[in-house]
């Protein structure tokens, strides 16, 4: 863990007690690692309607026929697979090594 920053920020609550801290980005970033994360655009895309395979799809500018061909199946059932809102896990885990990412940046 990194030493402590004179940029953090307390905000309180309500009842006047520290409710939470603001520390900068890339403080949180070298703590925590990025690839926890969920990217924006991806969230954006789910909120517009995207299941969680589709929008790291998007978000990753693949198609799905780079995607069914990754997976070795048709494009045709890698859409039956994306248009799902919570596939199987085994699923999940085959599509998340075909992204790049891990299975539970799919389960959201």
């Amino acid at each position: 863990m990194s030493a402590p920053t004179s940029n953090v920020q307390i905000i309180n609550g309500p009842d006047g007690k520290p409710a939470f801290v603001v520390i900068p980005y890339h403080e949180y970033v070298s703590q925590h690692g990025d690839s926890d994360l969920i990217p924006h655009e991806v969230v954006s895309l789910m909120v517009d309607g995207a299941t969680p395979i589709r929008a790291w799809r998007e978000y990753l500018d693949l198609t799905q026929e780079e995607v069914a061909s990754r997976l070795g199946i048709s494009q045709s059932a890698f859409a039956q697979q994306e248009s799902v809102a919570r596939p199987r896990k085994v699923t999940r885990e085959k599509i998340a090594r075909a992204f790049g990412i891990r299975p539970d940046q799919l389960d959201i």
